[in-house]
């Protein structure tokens, strides 16, 4: 059973106070999961703040409307992102720019925010064309997908040049804070948490949030991996390490308490999943495509549709890497997933 501290969020523009040095704000996004959580921690230098949302028009007005409004005349120290994600990274470049302040994130998040903004053939419609045809896609629609889908990804300002690494098992010192750095995968490598017991603080990012799941996909770059058996793994670990009686700050939705629940239902709800492609390939062997319409029977745009498909595929990976299912060649240059 989960707790809700807050009824509501911040309205663009707006900060909530969630503890002496610890403020809330939400930032919108124009997908269905249309808003982003960032935070600003008090330093001994003035304030660090955690996430940025994408970089387009309305977010960089959200910012200056923060900077105009209750954050007028603050002095800003640092700007850690929790992962690589254009919704956590997206204005990293410009924000660091603009307040001339140093970035602070895990060495996957940096690469990859580099990798993504200056080599954007890495999301070519080839590549990831061949990645959802091999599944099933017909080539419409994979091409559709390949392109529209992964617009997101490109929702990238310039990222600074240089960055300073945090990594799990660091202690951040903000101001009299000492946060335990916590790394996690599945819904993005190395994602960083901060857990602060001393306060029961718990800033989660994206790998435990309230009433929905973080997407959790594989990617075209690996096309045999595991990210689900990674998210399980680290939700496990979040169990054992963190105490159950922590404030909750997601990077979506409403803070919360009641962790180990919440860890255990995410759970539960990824093992639900697995059941319903254990169901659907009883009869016969079936493609990530043709699983898209079982577990997401509503219409989706490109965009839902490559988050979809990747998730799909990242339940049949971990089917498969468990033991008991495996993938076959259909002749027709795609495969399907089959009881071994």
């Amino acid at each position: 059973m989960l707790d809700f501290p807050y009824d509501t969020a911040p309205a663009p523009g707006e900060v909530v106070t969630v503890r002496p040095g610890l403020l809330w704000a939400r930032l919108s996004l124009p997908f269905r999961l249309d808003h982003v959580n960032v935070y600003f921690i008090e330093d001994d230098t003035g304030w660090v703040i955690v996430d940025t949302g994408i970089d387009n028009k309305v977010g960089r007005a959200q910012w200056r409307a923060l900077f105009d409004g209750p954050l007028k005349d603050f002095r800003f120290s640092g700007l850690l992102v929790t992962h690589h994600h254009p919704d956590h990274i997206g204005l990293a470049g410009w924000l660091c720019s603009t307040l001339e302040i140093p970035l602070i994130a895990s060495r996957t998040a940096f690469l990859s925010a580099m990798n993504f903004y200056n080599s954007p053939e890495l999301l070519a419609a080839t590549a990831y064309s061949r990645f959802y045809g091999s599944h099933g896609m017909t080539p419409e629609i994979a091409a559709l997908v390949s392109t529209q889908g992964q617009e997101y990804m490109r929702m990238l300002s310039k990222p600074p040049f240089t960055y300073r690494r945090i990594q799990d098992g660091d202690i951040l010192e903000l101001g009299t804070r000492r946060f335990k750095v916590l790394t996690g995968d599945g819904h993005c490598p190395e994602q960083v948490m901060l857990y602060l017991p001393e306060e029961g603080l718990f800033l989660a990012a994206d790998q435990v949030i309230e009433k929905i799941s973080p997407n959790v996909s594989v990617m075209a770059f690996e096309p045999a991996g595991d990210p689900l058996g990674s998210f399980i793994e680290s939700l496990g670990r979040i169990q054992r390490e963190v105490c159950d009686d922590v404030l909750v700050l997601s990077g979506h939705r409403l803070p919360f308490y009641g962790l180990h629940d919440r860890c255990a239902d995410l759970i539960a709800h990824h093992e639900e999943r697995c059941d319903i492609i254990r169901e659907a390939v009883l009869s016969e062997p079936k493609s990530a495509a043709d699983l898209v319409p079982i577990m997401f029977p509503r219409a989706l745009s490109p965009h839902e549709m490559s988050f979809a498909f990747t998730e799909v595929l990242a339940h049949t990976n971990n089917l498969v890497a468990r033991g008991g299912y495996t993938w076959v060649d259909r002749g027709n240059g795609t495969q399907a997933i089959a009881m071994a």
